[in-house]
């Protein structure tokens, strides 16, 4: 497990957090109060300092910048340690151990972008979602077959996704009609629509936007009226740890009235950030 020391953006933050205290040294300076509460009453193992499990390996959501974490995940995180006037510790480790990971209190939260299903919430707490994962009909610029649901579930077309992932289901339930063509790599999948082999792929939409990046002009998202499938990532957090879980949802209401959340997602993720949860 490698620790990631992780500066906050703002100079002023980072000015303040100068004087925090590292493992094994003096005092540290008063934290700043926030909406979400003071760094002394959210439940941290180490006052003054946010410790987050993350895989860093899933651009362009969180990943590696040479050794440097980036990402919409990094960007969200160091905008709620200045929040919290705390310091940020990333540990960057494989998916797998995330989860048993914040159970053994290795970390204060975990951040990728989990689904709060009923399993997990047996062993961890959830914040409120952070991160949209839109899943979208991707086509061809121009494309002609039409610009609804419809027109894609029919006999002759064909559209691809990644083989065994949710995606592929989902096209077998929405176009039960068309031909679905499963490819056991994600770029297959695209790219076989982007030389006109087949005729639509569904997919997230941050992973088209990225294939974009790369690729521009050769797909485009089907302007649907609302996406294919749509449910959020949240934040993990150790069970029973409550004050932790309303200190971050405090946060994430704020970010997403305030409009960070959509700054960092259409930074960093996809031109057009979905409808986000109500409730704030």
């Amino acid at each position: 497990m490698k620790g990631l020391r992780l500066p906050l953006v703002a100079a002023a933050a980072a000015a303040a957090l100068a004087l925090t205290a590292c493992a094994g040294g003096g005092g540290s300076a008063a934290p700043e109060e926030s909406d979400g509460g003071s760094a002394e009453d959210i439940g941290l193992m180490t006052p003054g300092t946010l410790v987050v499990g993350m895989n860093l390996q899933y651009k362009p959501q969180m990943f590696l910048e040479g050794d440097t974490p980036s990402g919409y995940d990094v960007d969200l995180l160091n905008a709620l340690a200045e929040e919290l006037g705390v310091e940020l510790d990333i540990q960057n480790l494989d998916f797998n151990g995330l989860i048993p990971g914040l159970q053994a209190a290795q970390f204060d939260m975990v951040s990728v972008g989990l689904g709060a299903t009923d399993e997990r919430k047996e062993v961890i707490d959830f914040s409120r979602g952070y991160v949209p994962y839109a899943t979208i009909l991707g086509v061809a610029p121009g494309s002609e077959l039409g610009s609804t649901i419809e027109d894609y579930n029919k006999e002759g077309v064909v559209i691809t996704a990644l083989q065994g992932s949710t995606g592929e289901q989902l096209v077998r339930d929405t176009f039960p009609n068309a031909t679905v063509a499963g490819f056991p790599d994600q770029n297959a999948a695209l790219l076989e629509v982007a030389t006109g082999r087949a005729d639509a792929v569904v997919v997230e939409d941050y992973i088209l936007a990225e294939f974009d990046r790369s690729n521009p002009d050769q797909l485009t998202a089907l302007d649907l009226d609302e996406p294919l499938s749509l449910y959020y990532g949240a934040w993990g957090v150790q069970k029973d740890n409550s004050a932790l879980v309303e200190a971050l949802d405090a946060f994430l209401c704020k970010a997403q009235n305030d409009g960070t959340l959509e700054e960092y997602y259409t930074k960093w993720m996809a031109p057009t950030m979905p409808e986000m949860p109500g409730g704030c």
